[in-house]
């Protein structure tokens, strides 16, 4: 889930107030977005009696695996409208920066190599295909689809350089990714 990691450590990095850190805050954060002790419990895996010791402070502290899960739960709901703004401006007109260290591969015509290698790029992606990584995350595709929209921006942008060289290039191919990171 390499990319589906990195699209979500962009939308944190966006954040324009940190989320509540204390146990207690982000118990009473979740209660004001799930509506009840019973949802929050459900969500996090826990009594909805846990989840009122956490809220009144009777509780401190959760098992790591607890407090993991209510950790992931403030975070997908925090800032949502803020999240939407910029992946909304990243899809229509900012773009999206892919940094990675991958094996590159792609179909070339005879007499040119075609052998994969590992290369280090960062990329500026146009809005199309920020757009459409946004569209097949939200539609639930795989790495594999997400790797493709990505190796697509790559062979136009950076490998035929809009149109200006390496025409013959076809399927660009990102294989063993030792790092991807987003920015948007």
């Amino acid at each position: 889930m390499e990319i589906h990691d990195a699209i979500e450590r962009a939308d944190r990095e966006g954040f324009t107030r940190e989320p509540p850190k204390t146990l207690k805050g982000q118990i009473g954060y979740l209660l004001k977005q799930l509506g009840s002790a019973k949802a929050v419990a459900q969500e996090i895996g826990v009594t909805a009696d846990s989840v009122n010791r956490y809220r009144r402070g009777a509780r401190k502290h959760a098992r790591a695996d607890v407090a993991a899960k209510i950790d992931d739960a403030v975070r997908q709901r925090w800032q949502p409208q803020v999240r939407k703004r910029r992946q909304r401006q990243a899809a229509t007109t900012g773009g999206i920066t892919v940094e990675t260290r991958a094996r590159f591969g792609y179909t070339a015509p005879v007499g040119t190599t075609d052998d994969g290698r590992f290369r280090r790029l960062t990329v500026h992606l146009p809005p199309e295909y920020a757009r459409r990584l946004f569209e097949a995350r939200d539609a639930g595709a795989s790495d594999q689809q997400m790797r493709g929209i990505i190796a697509e921006g790559f062979k136009e942008v950076y490998f035929q350089d809009g149109g200006g060289r390496a025409m013959g290039l076809s399927d660009v191919e990102i294989n063993d990714i030792d790092y991807l990171d987003l920015d948007y």
